[in-house]
């Protein structure tokens, strides 16, 4: 395990959310939904946030019903300054938790999907298009192939190109918030991640190479990345050190540009501050008209839509690992088993390997809300005796559809699962 007084690196965002001394009552409430036993404080009175051992998954936030815990890292007068500079283009990174959740912050009903609202009314504020479904499709062949390497070196012993790329279970690794637990808490575990990137880290890198030079005709150093995401862990992943790629490959070809190097997301938008950006420049969502992406990077197919479920990465996984073993798309596309708001959902799922000749049995497991649910299927991988060969975790119950980023609602966001005591993991 590392040590605790370590664990953010340099330039990172130490910490995303704090409590607010003020409004907090110490009910309790952010301890019941806190994963990891970050808050600290005797019950009446006032709490506080450990930064070394938080997620930023911003649980608490959406769950206190006074309003304590809050945002230290707040970019919205930042980007609407970018929006205004005619030098900027500025590329809205749209998640697909955001589309069904936004319009509730313009009096429009819950779960009303406005996808193309919100790509009028970021258009008419300046945004280019960049769907992070686009992102997400790419992910999923990275990931999907990246499990395909991971069995056939596990049951045939095949080296990839690159080697041996890591052991079974392969975890997903599109949550910040679960990756920073694993850091913290598994991190004899970190070989077992996907190498992929997020989504969003995805979208950011392609946003400054092949955005910059085949879609905006832009230097660059002039392309302004904005992740709009439900998650306020994706703050913090942005602010990671390592998520520079476009910069470094671009250094490489000399393309880079002037001054020094730049991140793949300069700055990340939840939905709540994505509804008081366009607030502020008067622009009303519910009454915009619908317009398209505008670009290629606004495609998508169904695969990256459902990632902001539980249960949607692997069911995108799933339908690319049966297209690349058997020559055949999956029958249905559909793949219901591992949909639903159950914390743990496990299932079998025979293939035909058709390189080798051979069945294949592939055993997944979703995990979603990181506390009561996560550490059997953690302890089971650490001392050798898991059944799976594929795990998706997402730390937010339901996933990102529940993100610390959404709107709040006057009961709390985490409704799905039942109050348990934060050490109840430990």
């Amino acid at each position: 395990m590392i040590v605790l007084d370590k664990t953010y690196q340099k330039g990172e965002h130490p910490g995303v959310i704090a409590i607010d001394h003020g409004l907090c009552k110490g009910c309790d409430a952010c301890k019941r939904h806190c994963p990891t036993g970050a808050i600290t404080g005797m019950f009446g009175a006032v709490h506080s946030i450990d930064i070394t051992s938080c997620i930023n998954c911003g649980q608490c936030l959406v769950n206190c019903p006074f309003g304590a815990p809050y945002e230290l890292v707040d970019p919205v007068d930042d980007v609407i300054s970018k929006l205004k500079d005619k030098n900027i283009t500025v590329a809205g990174i749209i998640a697909p938790a955001v589309r069904v959740a936004i319009g509730e912050e313009f009096g429009l009903p819950a779960g009303k999907l406005a996808t193309k609202k919100m790509y009028g009314a970021m258009r008419k504020a300046g945004f280019e298009i960049l769907d992070n479904n686009f992102a997400a499709d790419l992910t999923i062949m990275e990931e999907g192939t990246e499990f395909i390497q991971r069995v056939r070196h596990a049951l045939f012993n095949e080296e990839s190109e690159h080697g041996h790329i890591g052991p079974l279970p392969q975890f997903t690794s599109c949550c910040p918030a679960w990756v920073r637990f694993v850091e913290l808490y598994y991190p004899a575990l970190l070989p077992n991640l996907s190498t992929a990137k997020s989504p969003q880290q995805m979208a950011g890198a392609v946003a400054k190479t092949y955005g910059a030079m085949h879609v905006w005709n832009k230097a660059p150093e002039k392309i302004f990345t904005v992740g709009i995401m439900p998650c306020t862990a994706k703050k913090f992943e942005a602010s990671r050190p390592e998520f520079n790629s476009a910069y470094q490959y671009l250094a490489k070809e000399g393309k880079a540009g002037a001054g020094s190097s730049y991140p793949d997301v300069d700055a990340v938008l939840t939905t709540r501050d994505l509804s008081t950006v366009l607030k502020k420049m008067n622009i009303d969502l519910a009454h915009e008209k619908e317009t398209d992406g505008g670009t290629l990077l606004a495609e998508y197919t169904g695969a990256g839509t459902i990632f902001g479920n539980t249960g949607g990465v692997m069911e995108a996984a799933l339908r690319t690992a049966h297209k690349v073993l058997t020559g055949e798309e999956m029958k249905p596309l559909e793949f219901k088993k591992v949909r639903g708001f159950k914390g743990v959902k496990t299932v079998s799922v025979p293939l035909t390997d058709k390189k080798y000749g051979k069945k294949v049995t592939v055993n997944v497991a979703v995990v979603n809300g990181l506390r009561g649910n996560i550490k059997p299927v953690l302890d089971d991988v650490v001392q050798g005796r898991s059944p799976y060969h594929f795990i998706e975790v997402m730390n937010c119950p339901g996933g990102c559809v529940n993100g610390g980023g959404q709107p709040i609602q006057k009961n709390g966001s985490s409704w799905l699962e039942a109050a348990m005591p934060w050490f109840a993991w430990k």
